[in-house]
């Protein structure tokens, strides 16, 4: 079950404005969607990767929304962090 601070009536009425919505204006909503998440992404990734430059980021991102694999393939290894001793 999960948990709401959404009233009920409020909940019903944004679904129907959704599926009542034009395709235009769902893909809009999908794309600004997408961008929030990335930004909540590379926020996380700046946070966990302070000397990071924004190349650095970039490919991290790549391995959240590729995967590992894939992003290596794609964009090469990830950068050598260099290790204090």
């Amino acid at each position: 079950m999960a948990l709401s601070d959404t009233d009920p009536r409020a909940k019903a009425l944004q679904l129907q404005l959704l599926r009542e919505a034009p395709v235009w204006r769902k893909v809009v909503l999908w794309a600004e969607l997408n961008a929030a998440a990335r930004v909540l992404a590379l926020s996380g990734l700046r946070a966990r990767h302070p000397d990071a430059d924004e190349a650095e980021l970039r490919r991290r991102l790549a391995d959240v929304l590729l995967g590992p694999e894939l992003a290596a393939r794609v964009y090469g290894p990830l950068p050598e962090v260099p290790r204090d001793s």
